[in-house]
């Protein structure tokens, strides 16, 4: 009975905060409203649209180029993205960027921290990586924060980078978990996500947007966040066609290519995916891949290094990071402003390369070696324990 008076008596009090309201607020999460461009403004905010930053016209905007891989970073894949990416300049003189999702489980942090001193991004990309995907797809936001937030934490100290150098993530396996991805980012100091694909609205492309209002962009794989988020910037992954018009977000998922031996073909795919960009609204063109694929095929590996000559080569489009994608997004400048601008800056690091092992996951019982750039752990790091103490 003293329960239910307790609840009366709540009821009352809830009643007379709202009384002059004609509704109760809804439970649960508020779906974003549609998109106002006069609200929504730059550098903060941006609606969901093909149209250029800034109205500025396509011809005189910079064409950025991503060049992205996924997973572990390891003894073996560093060597190719030494041959690939090492000493790369753009036309105006600045390094060549691209963007490294690295997942935790065999991932070598002494390589990683090379990376990051060549001027390479670092992302995120899950502490466990783990199957199935449906516990991506049900992630709650207390899981997301272990798996990133976390894992941020992680990459810092045994890479030994700078935590704040560490802004984007992407989900594994492309699966969205709907708002609580964006609202841990808003949490943790996260820049972007660069997990959500698009396959519609690609000629012309879709530039990276905001959260503050009601995203245009289809939901491939659901679940989407619906709710208003402002702060994280959403990269949209626009996907490539292949030689029978069927969408592709990864190049190595693209069904429909050229035989994989033919050095010249896919120099010709690539470029033809290039050019929808560059002759278009000249949205982000990004070669999102997994390292192995070019590892697999020497030849594609081989037209992706031509491709990216060429790209060099051109004073009108640039290889950068994500993170600059973003940046120029929110300050959106012609193409003489940006050759004019500062090359990006970072402060290289020491790494005292210390190897450690055997080392036993807690929650798993399985065993590893780590090789990292300071002090080894009690035990191998993972969600719960991101700094294995």
């Amino acid at each position: 009975m003293k329960k239910w008076i307790l609840f009366g008596l709540l009821v009352l009090a809830a009643s007379a905060v709202v009384a002059d309201e004609d509704t109760e607020e809804p439970e649960g999460p508020v779906e974003a409203p549609v998109c106002d461009p006069e609200a929504c403004k730059l550098p903060s905010c941006r609606c969901s649209t093909t149209q250029i930053p800034g109205g500025l016209a396509a011809r005189d905007i910079p064409q950025l180029v991503t060049v992205t891989f996924d997973d572990a970073v390891n003894v073996i894949n560093i060597v190719n993205y030494r041959r690939m990416l090492f000493n790369r300049r753009n036309s105006n003189g600045c390094p060549a960027g691209a963007t490294f999702y690295v997942s935790h489980e065999y991932t070598n942090y002494q390589a990683v921290n090379e990376l990051y001193n060549n001027g390479f991004e670092i992302a995120l990309h899950s502490i466990t990586h783990q199957t199935p995907q449906s516990y991506w797809a049900n992630a709650t936001y207390e899981t997301l924060v272990k798996e990133f937030a976390e894992q941020k934490s992680l990459i810092a100290h045994f890479a030994n980078i700078p935590y704040e150098s560490i802004k984007g993530l992407r989900m594994p396996f492309l699966q969205m978990a709907g708002d609580a991805t964006f609202k841990m980012m808003a949490n943790h100091n996260l820049l972007y996500d660069c997990s959500w694909p698009t396959i519609t609205q690609t000629d012309p492309g879709l530039w990276p947007y905001t959260l503050d209002y009601k995203s245009t962009q289809p939901c491939i794989v659901p679940p989407c966040p619906t709710s208003s988020i402002p702060g994280p910037w959403v990269f949209p992954l626009v996907a490539w066609s292949d030689l029978q018009n069927f969408p592709c977000s990864f190049v190595d998922a693209c069904f429909s290519t050229p035989d994989r031996n033919d050095e010249n073909g896919w120099y010709e795919f690539i470029l033809t995916n290039f050019e929808r960009h560059y002759k278009g609204n000249r949205a982000p063109f990004g070669f999102f891949v997994h390292e192995a694929f070019l590892a697999a095929y020497p030849a594609v590996s081989n037209a992706l290094i031509r491709f990216l000559d060429m790209v060099n080569s051109l004073n009108d489009a640039f290889m950068v990071t994500s993170e600059e994608v973003i940046e120029w997004v929110k300050n959106p400048v012609t193409v003489s402003e940006y050759r004019q601008q500062s090359c990006r800056r970072y402060t290289p690091t020491v790494c005292r390369p210390t190897s450690c092992g055997p080392l036993t996951a807690e929650a798993t019982g399985n065993v590893y070696w780590m090789q990292i750039c300071n002090v080894c752990p009690r035990v191998y790091p993972w969600i719960n324990n991101p700094l294995g103490q």
